[in-house]
């Protein structure tokens, strides 16, 4: 009746084992640690870099407690905080000897204590949030005369089509800063210009000036809409970086703007900062632009003459020069989806998808430029790289572009991640970047943790006073739900806030209640004269549906804070939801199987130690207890 099959015990002893290894993590703390990771594509970080690093630390007499390459990065840890800020400086002036060029990111870092063979199993512990360990922060400055330059080229190369397609004949039309210039060889041309942009160019503004026998038309944006190109930048900014961190699987980031060109990025509880900042730092965007091909273009490529008026000059990865037209015929606005992959050399590449409007325009100047080069230029940090620059041999229809070139697959990776989060209005510069301690205060923090301790102690002795055994095992259970709780937000990587301390104490509350159902069940059917083992058995089957219904309505009201919560309130809710999923498993499951293995192999049960069992016998109680 009270006894469980083997299997059982197993699932709760393999649940207690994966319990107790993926908790321990937490209680070896963290190291403060300089790491060290590529600025650039083209910078690899290698034993060379390593021994550099080894370098700059000994002519400044520091010594880590351990250096390592790791993943990609070198990460060099410190006994203190005043030695990692030292050796930050010290790593920072030997690897980027030019501040304005930098080809290294040497960011501070902390990095988790946890031994090897837990680590080797996946064990991490869980990440704190600001108001407990503190994060990163950031400010970030949008480049707002970019964001109307970016604005203008799109408006000359829209510009440029609309004419083309009303026949109206011009002298040229070019950017210069945030204007558009275009030249009319008589006063006809002029006004049709005029009407044109009237009609489909809300946003400009046109000054017509005689030069000459020709006329000159300066087109700029209307106060009003290039206000609206500021504000929309800054807010497609804060859209994409969302986007960028959530790729990055930090949880609970604060994006805000501050101003109107700052925005402000807080990641608690970043592991990775250095990748956090390489990404956020990192602006990547896409050009398409048709490579030029003039003999002038060719001589500039070759190194024998100047850039023609009109083009630009770029580099390819291995340094070679390419010649480019400056209109941009598409941007990475017209992205849908960018995918790391193999091309058809099983070599690393990109796969884009373009939404329809590029998807046309792609296969209208594929059809026009047959046997013509088109450079797909990447723009980060403001300075831009032609990733390929290949020759177009058909019509490419589909909105299916590939990338492929001289990148390794963790290049392709970024790439792809960059890229699908989506591009960015403007560029941006992270101008402050600083990590920021508990807001809260180490006082404060104790006394969170300390709640969560104390009130796990006064609950556990409560029990053992008020229910006896059935008490020690109902303490045992809540234990063992304390460990899985924290298991299971280490092996998630949660990020643990102080909301979410307050929702593990309420999980410990409600787990409690749990048991105090089952116990006062038991005790129920031992006053209307069961048996022991007939009280224990019903006591726990009844006892299931009343924790069932209290903990789905709980989680229900759980799930609906995680979905329209934001910040500590999704902290709480995360925490509040597997609290209960944890506690309905050990209230029930654990300690059903203590009881059935202490009780369960006892044919003549005659007591239970559960307390003082009262019966309305004549106002008399009687005790039932071993």
């Amino acid at each position: 009746m009270n006894r469980y099959p083997l299997w059982k015990y197993l699932i709760i002893a393999v649940t207690l084992v994966i319990g107790v290894l993926y908790s321990l993590p937490n209680l070896f703390g963290e190291s403060p640690a300089v790491q060290v990771s590529a600025a650039r594509s083209s910078v690899k970080v290698d034993e060379t870099t390593l021994t550099r690093v080894e370098q700059a630390l000994g002519r400044d007499s520091l010594a880590p407690t351990l250096i390592q390459l790791e993943g990609g990065s070198v990460r060099a840890r410190f006994d203190s905080t005043d030695n990692q800020l030292k050796a930050r400086d010290a790593i920072e002036r030997t690897l980027n000897p030019d501040p304005a060029n930098p080809g290294f990111v040497v960011a501070l870092n902390l990095v988790p204590r946890t031994p090897a063979w837990l680590a080797g199993i996946g064990a991490s512990p869980m990440y704190l949030g600001l108001d407990l360990r503190g994060g990163v922060h950031f400010m970030l400055q949008v480049d707002m005369p970019a964001a109307l330059q970016r604005k203008a080229d799109v408006l000359a190369t829209d510009l440029r089509t609309a004419l083309r397609e009303k026949n109206v004949r011009h002298g040229g039309i070019q950017r210069n800063g945030t204007t558009i210039e275009l030249r009319a060889r008589d006063e006809a041309t002029a006004t049709a210009i005029e009407n044109l942009i009237a009609d489909q160019f809300a946003d400009l503004q046109v000054v017509r000036t005689p030069d000459g026998a020709e006329f000159r038309l300066a087109a700029t944006l209307k106060p009003q809409a290039a206000l609206a190109v500021q504000s929309q930048a800054v807010k497609q900014n804060i859209t994409t970086l969302h986007n960028r961190i959530n790729e990055l699987g930090v949880a609970e980031p604060v994006i805000q703007q501050q101003g109107a060109d700052r925005i402000v990025v807080q990641l608690p509880g970043v592991q990775d900062t250095a990748k956090a900042k390489d990404i956020l730092g990192r602006t990547a965007t896409l050009e398409l632009r048709l490579v030029d091909e003039s003999t002038e273009g060719l001589a500039a490529e070759s190194g024998s003459g100047m850039v023609p008026f009109g083009s630009e000059k770029y580099l390819e990865r291995n340094g070679r020069p390419v010649i480019v037209k400056r209109d941009v015929l598409l941007t990475g606005e017209n992205l849908t989806d960018a995918q790391a992959g193999f091309d058809d050399q099983q070599q690393p590449a990109v796969h884009l998808t373009l939404d329809g409007k590029g998807a046309r325009i792609f296969r209208d100047v594929t059809r026009e430029n047959i046997n013509k080069r088109m450079a797909i230029i990447l723009f980060e940090k403001g300075k831009g790289e032609v990733v390929t620059a290949p020759v177009i041999r058909s019509e490419i229809g589909g909105g299916r572009v590939q990338i492929s070139g001289s990148m390794t697959t963790v290049e392709a990776n970024d790439t792809a991640l960059l890229l699908r989060a989506g591009s960015l209005a403007a560029p941006m510069e992270i101008i402050e970047e600083r990590t920021i301690g508990p807001s809260l205060g180490k006082e404060n923090i104790e006394r969170g943790f300390n709640s969560v301790i104390w009130g796990f102690v006064v609950i556990v002795i409560f029990m053992c006073i008020y229910y006896m055994l059935f008490g020690v095992f109902s303490s045992l259970a809540l234990g063992f739900n304390l460990v899985l709780l924290v298991a299971v937000l280490s092996m998630l990587q949660a990020t643990l806030t102080l909301p979410g301390i307050a929702a593990m104490a309420l999980a410990l509350g409600m787990a409690i209640d749990a048991n105090v159902l089952i116990n006062e069940r038991v005790r129920e059917e031992l006053r209307n004269g069961a048996s022991p083992q007939t009280a224990i058995n019903i006591g726990y089957d009844h006892a299931w549906g009343t924790i069932l219904d209290s903990n789905v309505t709980s989680l229900i009201a759980g799930i609906a804070l995680l979905i329209f919560g934001s910040g500590p309130v999704r902290g709480f809710a995360v925490v509040h939801c597997i609290g209960i999923l944890t506690s309905m498993f050990s209230a029930v499951v654990f300690s059903r199987g203590l009881v059935n293995l202490w009780y369960g192999r006892q044919k003549k049960l005659k007591s239970v130690s559960i307390g003082t069992v009262w019966r309305p016998e004549g106002g008399n109680a009687v005790a039932k207890a071993d």
